[in-house]
């Protein structure tokens, strides 16, 4: 392939032209080639991009030529990341394909460092637009021809691995590919010593049907190959004549799907003659009995429907039967995902929530799998059906399943919730005036559903979830799922709300929250927030400002802090609350170690016994066994946990903290410890940890 090549021709500034106003001749004074034509499309490229309102200093450089100045303009116009090919050191073809590449997300700078240019970067890029795998087969300093051939093979779906070897040249590759599309054994010419015009003659011969191996030898040229060739094919030519002269009948029943069809093929050759007795003769030899067609026997032989496939015997083919499945008298389909607003925002005021359901309602019947049908095929042997597949039984807590076994109806006035295949039914509470201190202390074994709002002194203490429909001023929230506050809290500090799940609302002004999941909202102000998961704040006038973030799993935002320098600190990895959260783990896992060190004991002390002729109930060495398998399990299961915790907060954490408008002076980020202070304003950051540090990597 050609590579970039250097400019050579000697340079000279810009001269001074009406194009350009006073402010910016010297600006615009750059040595360039001294042919008038060509420093004068440079200098429409940039006159252009100046029209159509760009920063045209990104390529107003005399080192570009213009059809180089003329990629980074479109790049710019299309609103894509020039910078990132707007070097001189590329030519133009280069910056063409990964300005391509960066309107479809694809990232081609890992091939350009590996030397690929021009041609080489495009077949990349349609191989990597159509998800080939391609990266598995390129190997350094193949030209865009072998690596066309190498995507060919991949779009056909074929076993490209007898010539993807950087080995063969491009033709080479081809002729190969060829014979592996015509499905001909290839291995008799892949050898890297064959040209590819020898390879042509071999493949030729193969697709004719002939006896290759009289040429296929290194000893001959092309040409000598060809004239083999041609011999053998004429030799065979004058053999099949002489064959078909004396040839009587010529016809063929094949079997397909399975032996559920029959097809009968005749052959319009010269002097062929096929009787109905042939057919039915051939079909009792091959035992074929069941599902004959007779009038298509007829109509293929007295219509003479020859070089057909006529379909002369069908069998009977099995049915499956029906899968069981659930008829659902609930819904299941409730719009947990707060609909998006018009600034990119979340509507959480018109969610719904929950579905309520009565004691004794019908929530769902499960109709049961049915049989399938056998059926035969065309020598009369019978095919059995498979049946359909039966579902499990569906678990949860709240409902029973009536005595047809069939029939799931709730067993109380209720919230219901279908979740990671389990029905969930608990009490919900309704209060449908606002809670306060007035109001008194709300305690409730399940969910609570205020339909007014919280204020002063008001206090709630629920086991499930804890949903809001207006406001909350100030007062203490406490649930073991989630809490939902439609409309948002906005306090004195004096608003405390924990939740072992998550916690959503419109905003949250000077509250104080703690939750074991995520915490979402369109802003936050001045609050302190504590959670095991991720605060995000959604919507280009949503903004996190003041206050103190400790989230465990990051945070996501469109705005950070504000002009007037408002302290803002993101604690977010492995800070206090991952601390704690790891010496849970390890206090749980010393405790399961030590009660399996026993059950180890125990199990040893069985086996001595057994050693001295002392027999141990079977019952108890399967239960001591048993504990030591559940005990094993937790082990792993908790090790598990922990992993994927010290992942998703390690130096590899992908998205720590993303800000999607503006960061602002003054801003904090803590990153496991390590911490940031903005020293000015920045847009479109991600802050990340990069060898112990943290950086900010753009959007």
């Amino acid at each position: 392939m050609e590579k970039q090549k250097e400019e050579t021709n000697p340079y000279q500034s810009f001269k001074e032209n009406s194009e350009y106003d006073g402010a910016n001749q010297q600006e615009l004074r750059f040595p360039m080639m001294e042919n008038d034509e060509y420093r004068k499309a440079q200098r429409q490229e940039i006159k252009r991009g100046k029209e159509e309102g760009l920063d045209v200093s990104l390529y107003s450089n005399p080192q570009y030529n213009w059809l180089q100045m003329e990629e980074i303009r479109m790049g710019l116009r299309d609103k894509v990341d020039a910078s990132v090919y707007a070097d001189p050191a590329y030519n133009y073809e280069t910056m063409r394909q990964i300005r391509l590449s960066l309107y479809s997300g694809i990232d081609l700078i890992p091939y350009l460092k590996r030397g690929f240019v021009d041609d080489d970067l495009e077949e990349i890029r349609f191989a990597l637009a159509n998800r080939l795998p391609i990266d598995r087969w390129l190997k350094d300093n193949m030209c865009a021809p072998q690596i066309h051939e190498i995507r060919v093979g991949l779009c056909e779906d074929i076993d490209i691995s007898p010539y993807a070897d950087i080995g063969y040249n491009w033709m080479q590759m081809q002729e190969i590919r060829l014979g592996i599309e015509k499905r001909l054994d290839v291995s008799i010419y892949t050898n890297h010593l064959y040209n590819h015009a020898q390879m042509r003659e071999i493949r030729l011969g193969l697709e004719a049907g002939l006896d290759v191996s009289s040429y296929c030898s290194l000893v001959y040229s092309a040409t000598d190959m060809k004239e083999k060739r041609n011999a053998v094919l004429r030799a065979k030519k004058e053999k099949s004549a002489r064959a078909d002269s004396l040839r009587k009948k010529e016809f063929s029943i094949s079997i397909e799907e399975n032996g559920n069809k029959a097809y009968a093929y005749i052959p319009w050759i010269t002097g062929n003659v096929v009787t109905k007795e042939d057919i039915y003769e051939d079909l009792e030899r091959r035992e074929i009995v069941f599902g004959i067609k007779h009038e298509a026997i007829s109509y293929l032989i007295d219509k003479r429907r020859y070089n057909e496939r006529i379909l002369i015997a069908e069998g009977i083919p099995a049915v499956k039967g029906d899968d069981g499945w659930f008829e659902w008298f609930v819904r299941l389909d409730l719009p947990r995902i707060p609909a998006p607003l018009p600034d990119g925002g979340v509507d959480y005021v018109n969610i719904e929530a929950f579905e309520m359901v009565d004691e004794g309602e019908k929530i769902a019947f499960y109709h049961r799998a049915k049989e399938g049908s056998s059926g035969k095929n065309v020598y009369g042997e019978t095919i059995h059906a498979e049946g359909g597949t039966e579902k499990k039984a569906l678990r949860g807590v709240g409902f029973q399943i009536e005595p047809d076994g069939v029939t799931y109806v709730s067993k109380m006035n209720g919230k219901f919730e279908f979740t990671g295949g389990r029905i969930l039914i608990t009490n919900m509470l309704v209060v449908r005036e606002d809670v306060t201190a007035v109001t008194g202390k709300l305690e409730v074994d399940g969910s609570v559903y205020v339909i007014g709002s919280i204020y002063s002194g008001g206090y709630i203490k629920a086991t499930g979830d804890i949903i809001i429909e207006h406001n909350v001023e100030t007062g203490r929230l406490i649930a073991g799922g989630n809490v939902m506050i439609k409309k948002g809290s906005c306090s004195k500090n004096d608003c405390f709300i924990d939740a072992g799940g998550e916690v959503s609302g419109s905003y949250f002004e000077a509250a104080n929250i703690n939750a074991g999941g995520n915490v979402k909202a369109n802003y936050i102000m001045n609050s302190v927030i504590n959670t095991m998961g991720r605060v995000t704040v959604s919507g280009s006038k949503g903004m996190l400002l003041g206050g103190k973030i400790s989230a465990v799993r990051g945070v996501d935002t469109y705005n950070l802090g504000n002009r007037l320098h408002l302290k803002t600190v993101l604690d977010i990895g492995r800070n206090d609350l991952y601390a704690k959260e790891h010496a849970a783990y390890e206090k749980k896992r010393d405790k399961i170690l030590e009660d399996m060190k026993a059950l180890e004991e125990e199990w040893e002390k069985i086996l001595q016994m057994e050693e001295v002729g002392r027999a141990v109930p079977e019952e108890i060495q399967r239960r001591i066994h048993a504990a030591m398998e559940v005990q094993g399990q937790r082990l792993a299961e908790l090790d598990g946990e922990d992993s994927k915790l010290t992942n998703l907060t390690g130096q590899a954490a992908k998205e720590p903290v993303i800000v999607r408008g503006r960061a602002y002076e003054g801003s904090v980020v803590v990153l496991n410890g390590i911490k940031y202070t903005l020293t000015s304003e920045v847009r479109r950051v991600l802050f990340k940890l990069r060898n112990k540090q943290v950086v900010m990597v753009a959007l």
